[in-house]
């Protein structure tokens, strides 16, 4: 490590202007990457290889299921209820802005209606009476909805009456708080839209048109998830706003910690200049880093190296990170550039002792901060191994950026300034003087006072933190990310509550191995009876609510005089089917050629069968899709995974075969899961890493291999503190909180080795601890609470955020930046006076070894 820092120092010394232009033209070249930068989307990276996960992407890959989206129209009244005669009229009213819009030429066709819902009845019952909907009263349009009812079958029956509030209906008057309109578009029609971009746009013109429609006392809402995520202009806007706030704030802050107060030969004028150059300075390296980054993972991503995946979300949370980091390291770099100056060293000389001392606590931070993340490479989630390694490369980027760039400027702007003898040397020698500097100083007599007393409080703080991470939720929902207040969130409200969540959630099952078997057959039959009082999954007389190759053949051999689809009745095929084999129950009998009847179905209905059963790449039927209609929302899609399990007994302990529940909603809940469950081990496997790193370079720099455990140990608190206050404020673990502990880890460890290595160094100076605790807290800790208030201040204004994982990202920074600056400046030198006493009461030489760095031939003192 001190060779590192060596060569650094050594070419900056030298070379500055070829080290800026190296900086440049890296730069130059990284950031003509950054344009290429891809996106992820949904779960992608977030989900481990789950079941689930792999269930939906053989879904995907091996079944036509994509060409149908729906759209739900939520209408509510503010009489309290929709079954009136303005709820009819506002209803056809939607009908017509529906067919008139751009989804209108794209519904689906077929035996099904594109445009169905709770109005279907009343509008059978007008056109059986010859009544007119339009001058109809509510009493004409209740008796109509009630004829319409008793006129449908059974099944159909139920189909209607779910689409009407499941909380506040009243069949027998009838009356409902809330009605569904179900669009179903057939997005195949819509040619060259892979991202269904232009079903959006669709989408959204139906959305104005529905909107458009004068209320009177019914409204109408159409929700989908297009919608939902359609406006990603407002998104984006307050991302911009949000960040753009926090650089301000940053940039303000960090002038007062780099500005100087005038004295002597220094003006105001003067001074400001300085201090703006510097915050300049350090803020220019941030975004270099940040550009570095970020041009990095494209090379590592799937375009070039393939190491990486796509930029997944949770990668959003580097850049705060670096920021945290780079201001620190600015701050540290600054002070002890201004410190040599005033004592005497000159401009060159100043910055590379600041480069040689200063580097070498940030080359041990940088590398078991490193070290640290890339432990993520063990982790079963995408994301969060590709976290390690770009967090990696962004550390890593900082400190590169941070030794080379900023004292090669500072030395090309010096130089000129110590040649005219305008370098205003006395007055940055009175920085220990200010505020901060001071204060911290003063806050060593805890340490050397009461150090056991300090300790005692941290580990019982720790011990509650400890106790709050068991108690933390386990929360997420992808409405986090809208705006509050948003309309369409009122939309999703509704549906939840008078709904269920909707009528559009579809949950698949896939059955995997040798399915067209007699056995396998049968198993699907006897789910489809079982998931009939499945909670959440929808049912209609006898049976679920649910497509397989048993519901299409069984469409295919019923007559329409038995309640059949006359469209899909097949004579030919039914006469086939059952001289093969199946039964009227529709289970088949021993030694049936399933295979066959499937092929025979697939002839007839292709594009049935398509969706239902997929051939292997053995050529023979390896997959059967069964798509079941469902209502869990995310609230229960735990649940309904369980009970569709349970369901699919029948076929899942056949031997060779499994069947997968699968949808967004219960991969999603997999995803949170795996993230805890992920996230404590790498948080151990994390600090277990950075901790052996630490006692191994102390032990190398100088025979005190417990310095190691000892700095590492604050951090450690510094976790359990920071879930602990999640805890306690509520805030739950989800994916973006998830990843909190690794900024806990990320500046809480460049924070402690600062500490440590600042006595380590000043311990060489002074002849007892209490003179170096204080010249360490003086001069270190000042610095790390410059930058800690710099960094929290810059990013407390995230809890202003109308996006609540923004709110709790701003919540949690400063609880974890605030936390590591207590960790580093009350526990730590508590520790280090513990352990230096212990030492001298045994007669030791505390620091056995001297660091050859921290003098230019001449003693340190």
């Amino acid at each position: 490590m001190k060779r590192i820092i060596t060569w650094i120092e050594a070419a900056v010394r030298r070379s500055p202007v070829l080290v800026l232009v190296g900086a440049l033209i890296v730069t130059l070249v990284l950031g003509a990457f950054v344009s290429q930068q891809e996106q992820a989307s949904g779960n992608e990276g977030f989900s481990p290889d789950s079941p689930e996960f792999l269930a939906g992407q053989i879904i995907g890959d091996r079944f036509d299921t994509s060409a149908v989206a729906a759209v739900q129209v939520v209408f509510t009244a503010e009489s309290g209820d929709v079954l009136t005669a303005d709820g009819l009229k506002h209803y056809l009213a939607v009908q017509e802005a529906v067919l008139a819009s751009d989804v209108g030429p794209v519904l689906i066709d077929g035996p099904q209606p594109a445009i169905n819902g709770f109005f279907t009845p009343a509008i059978l019952g007008f056109e059986e009476s010859g009544l007119d909907p339009a001058t109809a009263t509510d009493e004409q349009v209740k008796a109509a909805y009630l004829a319409g009812l008793e006129a449908l079958p059974p099944e159909t029956q139920g189909q209607v009456t779910i689409t009407l509030s499941s909380e506040n209906t009243d069949m027998a008057a009838p009356s409902s708080t809330a009605g569904l309109m179900i669009v179903l578009i057939d997005s195949g029609k819509i040619p060259d839209d892979p991202d269904q971009v232009k079903l959006q746009a669709a989408e959204v013109d139906m959305q104005e048109r529905i909107e458009a429609i004068p209320v009177t006392d019914t409204t109408a809402a159409p929700f989908s998830f297009a919608l939902l995520f359609a406006d990603s202009g407002e998104f984006a806007a307050e991302i911009g706003r949000l960040f753009g706030t926090a650089f301000l704030i940053i940039i303000v802050i960090l002038g007062f910690v780099f500005w100087i107060n005038p004295r002597g030969r220094l003006t105001w004028l003067t001074s400001l200049r300085r201090a703006g150059a510097d915050v300049g300075l350090a803020m220019l390296v941030i975004v270099l880093s940040i550009t570095w980054m970020n041009g990095i993972g494209v090379l590592l991503g799937p375009k070039y190296l393939g190491i990486i995946g796509n930029f997944s979300e949770i990668l959003q949370i580097i850049p705060i990170l670096l920021i945290g980091l780079g201001v620190d390291y600015a701050i540290h770099l600054n002070s002890r550039y201004r410190e040599e100056l005033a004592d005497g060293q000159t401009v060159v000389g100043a910055a590379g002792r600041a480069t040689r001392t200063v580097g070498v606590a940030l080359v041990l931070a940088t590398v078991t901060t490193a070290v640290g993340f890339l432990t993520n490479i063990v982790s079963p989630i995408t994301a969060i191994k590709d976290f390690g390694i770009l967090a990696t490369v962004g550390i890593s980027s900082a400190f590169v950026l941070m030794l080379t760039v900023v004292p090669s400027v500072r030395i090309l702007l010096d130089r000129r300034a110590e040649a005219g003898d305008r370098l205003p040397v006395e007055a940055m020698g009175a920085s220990s003087e200010r505020l901060l500097p001071k204060l911290m100083g003063r806050m060593a007599i805890l340490a050397e006072k009461i150090p056991v007393v300090m300790l005692v409080i941290a580990l019982g703080l720790g011990g509650l933190g400890a106790y709050g991470l068991t108690q933390l939720s386990t929360e997420f929902s992808f409405t986090d990310f809208l705006p509050e207040g948003a309309p369409l969130l009122e939309t999703f409200d509704v549906l939840v509550d008078e709904f269920g969540g909707g009528l559009g959630e579809t949950t698949n099952v896939l059955i995997e191995g040798d399915v067209a078997s007699p056995d396998v057959h049968n198993g699907i039959v006897q789910a489809w009876s079982n998931m009939a009082d499945t909670e959440d999954v929808l049912a209609f007389g006898p049976r679920a609510a649910a497509e397989s190759p048993v519901s299409v053949i069984a469409q295919m051999v019923t007559p329409p005089a038995d309640g059949g689809s006359e469209a899909l009745y097949n004579a030919d095929f039914a006469q086939t089917a059952f001289s093969s084999g199946l039964q009227q129950d529709l289970t088949v009998a021993p030694g049936t050629d399933v295979a066959g009847l499937y092929e025979a179905a697939s002839a007839i209905n292709p594009e049935g069968m398509q969706r239902v059963a997929a051939l292997g790449d053995d050529g023979t039927y390896r997959y059967i899709n069964v798509a079941v209609s469902t209502q869990g929302g995310e609230a229960g899609a735990l649940d309904l995974s369980d009970g569709l399990k349970a369901d699919f007994e029948s076929v899942s302990t056949l031997a060779g075969l499994t069947a997968t529940p699968t949808n967004e909603n219960i991969i999603s809940k997999g995803v949170v899961l795996a993230l805890q469950d992920s996230q404590v081990s790498s948080i151990a496997i994390s600090l277990v890493a950075a901790m052996v790193l630490l006692v191994l370079n102390f032990l190398i720099e100088v025979r005190r291999p417990f310095l190691g455990v000892i700095t590492i140990a604050p951090v450690i608190l510094v976790v359990l503190w920071v879930f602990g206050l999640m805890a306690l404020t509520g805030i739950s673990f989800n994916p973006v909180t998830a990843m909190i502990a690794a900024i806990a880890i990320g500046i809480g460890v460049p924070y402690t080795i600062h500490v440590t290595h600042r006595y380590e160094e000043d311990r060489q100076r002074y002849d007892d601890e209490s003179r170096a605790i204080r010249s360490t807290m003086t001069h270190t800790g000042g610095a790390l609470a410059g930058s800690a208030f710099t960094t929290v201040a810059g990013f407390g204004i995230l809890v202003t955020s109308s996006l609540t994982p923004f709110k709790q990202l701003g919540l949690v920074t400063a609880y974890a930046i605030g936390g590591a600056l207590v960790a580093a400046v009350f526990v730590l030198p508590s520790m280090l006076v513990l352990w230096d006493r212990w030492h001298r009461a045994r007669g030791h030489e505390v620091i056995e070894e001297r660091n050859p760095l921290l003098t230019d031939g001449a003693p340190a003192s």
